[in-house]
């Protein structure tokens, strides 16, 4: 397991580069191979490759992850791929190439594998657009869905997520000289003021709601009334009546300056996953592993798009460890074999049941 996660963290596949995307699909693909034999097929796409391998037969459980990384070229000569302390480490480790690698070689021990699909796809980390059609096809396919993200704090599975998004406000003003005839002017950045104050007051944090500005930008010149500004919001929801919710709310922004116009693109794009959809799944789970936890948690996953759609659901099967998205990034290298069986043996329990 560990040679096959080196090959993969060594090509680096920062979402977006195509070429990069391209490179890591092909290791993807070989790694399945060899370990399984078959075909894995490449699907090109505007975003990038997606990997798909079928053991053949009647389709019976989609294991479904990701091979893009958030990592930009160039981070493996700062953050090598490094086995220390008992922690791997290295750009992607833990979101999500130590799961992939872990479900393969899970899958590597079973006698029987049909029904078995995988999917690896090449957009997840940028909002799944190219790929979501096709993983959401292959989960009512297979009719179960084992998401090999990362696991939650202490190796959790992930029974539930939030619904999560992004949105953009833009505020057109007018510009004028800030010393001359300010008052000539539509203060854009005063206007953003008032909306970022709008905005996160939508929040319900006793609902599991958060509506959190984080980026914004205006002006042009210290001495001119800046004509124009942007704020971004992250917005996480556990309900789909929050999510409309939200989503008409910021539809209905309305500007308090005179003369100032907003328009807002983004949505609520993934939907919550319910922690009904993990039930089942969890349950056998528990039956492998008693001592197992489930958590719900904020981040979002292709699993959101499958639990949407009512196929059972479970996610958080991949790596322990922690630092998703950082420089910290770890998988736990003790914990890799465990998990490896927990796929084999959740697999086994869907082709039984």
């Amino acid at each position: 397991m560990l040679e096959d996660l080196r090959t993969l963290v060594e090509i680096e596949s920062p979402s977006r580069d195509l070429n990069a995307l391209t490179a890591s699909a092909k290791a993807v693909a070989a790694v399945i191979e060899s370990r399984l034999g078959g075909q894995a097929v490449l699907i090109e796409s505007e975003a990038g490759p997606h990997v798909h391998w079928s053991a053949g037969g009647d389709p019976q459980v989609l294991i479904l992850g990701h091979h893009d990384t958030v990592f930009p070229l160039g981070t493996l000569e700062h953050r090598p791929f490094r086995i220390e302390d008992g922690h791997a480490t290295g750009p992607g480790v833990f979101d999500m190439l130590g799961g992939l690698v872990q479900a393969v070689h899970g899958l590597a021990t079973l006698a029987d594998r049909s029904g078995v699909e995988i999917l690896m796809t090449a957009d997840e980390e940028v909002g799944s657009r190219s790929s979501r059609a096709l993983l959401e096809e292959r989960a009512i396919a297979c009719g179960a869905v084992l998401v090999l993200e990362g696991a939650a704090d202490g190796g959790a599975l992930k029974t539930g997520r939030k619904g999560c998004g992004t949105f953009q406000v833009t505020i057109a003003g007018r510009a004028s000289h800030a010393g001359l005839e300010p008052e000539a002017g539509v203060n854009a950045l005063i206007e953003a003021s008032h909306q970022v104050l709008d905005i996160a007051a939508l929040g319900r944090p006793d609902i599991g709601t958060t509506v959190t500005p984080t980026v914004a930008s205006a002006g042009t010149q210290d001495n001119v009334v800046p004509a124009e500004a942007t704020v971004l919001v992250d917005v996480r929801v556990e309900s789909a009546a929050e999510k409309e919710r939200i989503e008409s709310a910021f539809a209905a922004l309305a500007p308090h300056l005179e003369g100032a116009r907003i328009t807002v693109q983004g949505a609520v794009g993934r939907p919550p996953m319910p922690e009904s959809a993990s039930t089942k799944l969890f349950a056998l789970a528990q039956h492998l592993l008693p001592d197992i936890e489930g958590k719900a948690v904020g981040g979002g996953s292709d699993g959101n798009f499958t639990a949407a759609l009512g196929v059972p659901t479970l996610d958080g099967l991949g790596a322990v460890g922690g630092g998703a998205h950082a420089h910290h990034e770890y998988l736990v290298v003790d914990a890799m074999a465990e998990r490896a069986h927990l796929v084999a043996g959740l697999v086994t329990a869907i082709q039984n049941a």
